[in-house]
């Protein structure tokens, strides 16, 4: 079983219990679904950021008060604003679905996640690449919802990357976002060397770390 089928096992709720033969097949259909449909865009910008306490963050023209994602920045100079979606056809394919197939909608939903984060860690490893060039080093991908950070933030973030025009996605007055699998988030990025997972604090086993956040 390959990294995107774990996912997309560990999305569906196994944890550590096998899974079926049948289950196997959904998503290994749905993978070939959504490869068809999925139109998968990103956008991000790079901003000078400012931490005058251990509770507030500053880049570009927005103010965040947060104690986790000051926690999760903390060491860091420059922050990485970042948006990517799977397009509006991913929308599509799960509600044809779910007007008659539910089990399969299920196993989609799963498989969509996946290969959104699948394909958020691309992203993230080619900013990686630059930074490095310019010797800073990335914190974990950290969005509103996570912690204390305002879920309400994702409306300003789209804004500051023009998300709509540049890669079609909005957030409603509700915060849900249209397409609906699609994430934004910011990456801290400083010269301290510290090697945080691509993915994150749920996929890395360092319990102790400083930058460590919250459970969530």
């Amino acid at each position: 079983m390959d990294q995107r089928m774990r996912e997309a096992v560990r999305y569906l709720g196994y944890g550590k219990n096998a899974v079926d033969d049948q289950t196997l097949r959904l998503i290994a259909e749905s993978f070939e679904r959504l490869r068809s449909v999925a139109g998968r865009k990103s956008v991000y910008r790079i901003f000078d950021l400012e931490q005058p306490d251990a509770e507030t963050v500053r880049f570009g023209s927005l103010t965040v008060k947060s104690r986790n994602l000051g926690k999760n920045l903390r060491g860091c100079d420059k922050i990485v604003l970042f948006g990517a979606t799977l397009g509006i056809g991913v929308d599509q394919l799960l509600s044809r679905t779910s007007k008659t197939d539910m089990a399969l909608t299920v196993v989609l939903q799963a498989c969509a996640a996946a290969l959104l984060e699948e394909y958020c860690d691309a992203c993230q490893e080619e900013i990686r690449a630059e930074l490095k060039a310019e010797g800073r080093y990335l914190r974990p991908r950290f969005s509103p919802g996570y912690g204390d950070f305002p879920m309400e933030c994702q409306k300003e973030l789209t804004q500051m990357l023009d998300c709509a025009r540049r890669i079609g996605l909005t957030v409603t007055e509700s915060l849900m976002m249209v397409p609906s699998k699609s994430v934004t988030a910011v990456i801290g990025a400083g010269t301290l060397p510290v090697h945080c997972h691509v993915q994150g604090c749920e996929a890395c086993e360092k319990t102790d770390c400083i930058y460590r956040r919250d459970t969530l």
